[in-house]
């Protein structure tokens, strides 16, 4: 995993000329079946570690080596981020290098399972509103017709569409849900967010009665993502609006998402955010794109992601000590009902992302927290780094249900900590190796060797 943690890469079962087909019987370019999203099955994917410019920025900034991270408390030190401690395990395995090692590190998002009481973390939530262009950079628009829009009545035919998708009819019931929200757990006395109630589910052994690590929604300011035709495709909603869903090409939106330089400017998504003050390097900062995912090598066959997390990698100054800046974030979609199968929907990739921040807030980009033995997961997932998610991303009853305010959400299942440390039996709550759904992963992996060759 060294695309930045996950992610959801969801592949056709089609062929490209199948594809080619379904756009020739819509005849508007760029137009896509509303069933396409349905043909696509989930694997992993994940940028770099710091974004996409982070070597870039490295060559063209003098920054202060960071010191030994071996013995310390917090990691990295000496940078100015979230709150976040470390530990390590022992077990067999093979490292990145192929070398064989037995002690592995880890950072986690919070304070220590010993520490007392609620570690709060900010939250900011950025709404992305996807304005789509022609080619020459004008607001581009469609007119309705019997095969852009099949189901239309006759009075929604021949209207003319603005292809634009703002997030705005989906931030409430997003806030809701039980990442920020609060549901009864098994691994807490009370009520709590989902994150907070998987990490105690992993240190059940070791938790404080009332240790928690929980965050603080904070809806800010919308921002507007601009895209040239070419670099993306759609599909309207049934009464001909805009839009069921948008397709994006993933290193288009990585280029629109992330600063290219240091420091930031207004140019880039969230380049905008740092420079407004909407986020800080304090924060665990959510990036709203409600229904918008993406595909990869030019090839909306090569769909889809539907989110991701990383770091905005920035250099310090005067003002924080010159330490350098990095800004924790997630790109993450709402998924609307019915557009894939598997069980995924509203806040499935969120909250597979945000869990994946707590347990590996960096992506292991030192080469030595978060990275793990290689695991074989029982789909026959290979990785070697504690993306709790992706465990557990494509294997059967991956969601578990949680009902809030009467709406049932499907926040993804992860895999614990002992899973990765090969731990048998898991210290875990009730001997688990994943929660809140319990049997969805109930053994461990086979020692792997390096990239599970030969397995």
């Amino acid at each position: 995993m060294k695309k930045c943690a996950l992610c959801f890469l969801l592949v056709t079962l089609l062929s490209a000329v199948a594809f080619t087909q379904d756009v020739a019987f819509t005849q508007d370019k760029d137009v896509l079946p509303n069933n396409f999203l349905s043909r696509m099955h989930v694997i992993a994917s994940h940028p770099a570690p710091g974004g996409p410019y982070a070597a870039k920025k490295r060559a063209t900034n003098v920054l202060r080596p960071l010191p030994n991270a071996t013995s310390a408390s917090s990691f990295p030190p000496g940078v100015d981020t979230l709150v976040n401690f470390t530990g390590q395990f022992k077990a067999e395995g093979v490292y990145l290098d192929g070398t064989a090692r037995d002690i592995w590190q880890y950072s986690m998002v919070g304070r220590p399972p010993s520490h007392n009481g609620t570690t709060s973390i900010n939250a900011p939530v950025i709404p992305v509103t996807i304005d789509m262009l022609n080619a020459d950079g004008t607001p581009r628009s469609v007119v309705t017709n019997s095969t852009n829009c099949p189901k239309c009545k006759p009075s929604e035919l021949g209207q003319t569409v603005r292809l634009i998708s703002t997030p705005t009819p989906f931030v409430k019931r997003f806030l809701n849900g039980p990442v920020y929200g609060l549901s009864t757990y098994t691994s807490s006395p009370v009520p709590t967010q989902i994150a907070d109630a998987e990490q105690r589910a992993e240190f059940a052994s070791k938790a404080q009665p009332d240790w928690h690590t929980l965050l603080l929604p904070n809806l800010t300011a919308g921002l507007t993502m601009a895209l040239i035709e070419g670099t993306y495709f759609f599909s309207l909603n049934e009464n001909g609006s805009c839009c069921a869903f948008v397709l994006v090409s993933d290193p288009v939106f990585s280029g629109e998402l992330f600063p290219a330089t240091s420091p930031p400017d207004n140019s880039s998504v969230m380049g905008a955010a740092e420079v407004a003050g909407l986020i800080t390097t304090k924060d665990m900062s959510t990036f709203f794109f409600p229904n918008v995912y993406l595909y990869e090598n030019n090839n909306p066959n090569d769909c889809c992601v539907l989110g991701f997390h990383t770091f905005d990698e920035e250099p310090g100054d005067a003002s924080n000590g010159n330490r350098l800046r990095f800004y924790v974030m997630n790109y993450s979609s709402w998924i609307s009902e019915g557009l894939f199968g598997g069980g995924f929907q509203d806040v499935t990739a969120h909250s597979h992302e945000v869990a994946e921040i707590f347990n590996d807030p960096f992506v292991g980009f030192d080469g030595i927290h978060n990275i793990t033995p290689f695991w074989l997961n029982p789909a026959g997932q290979c990785q070697d780094i504690m993306e709790v998610g992706d465990v557990i991303e494509d294997l059967p009853h991956a969601t578990f249900p949680v009902t809030i305010g009467g709406f049932t959400y499907h926040p993804q299942t992860v895999a614990l900590l002992q899973w990765f440390e090969f731990q048998s039996p898991s210290s875990a709550i009730n001997h688990a190796y994943s929660y809140p759904g319990e049997a969805a992963l109930t053994s461990l992996s086979a020692p792997q060797p390096f990239n599970c060759n030969g397995q």
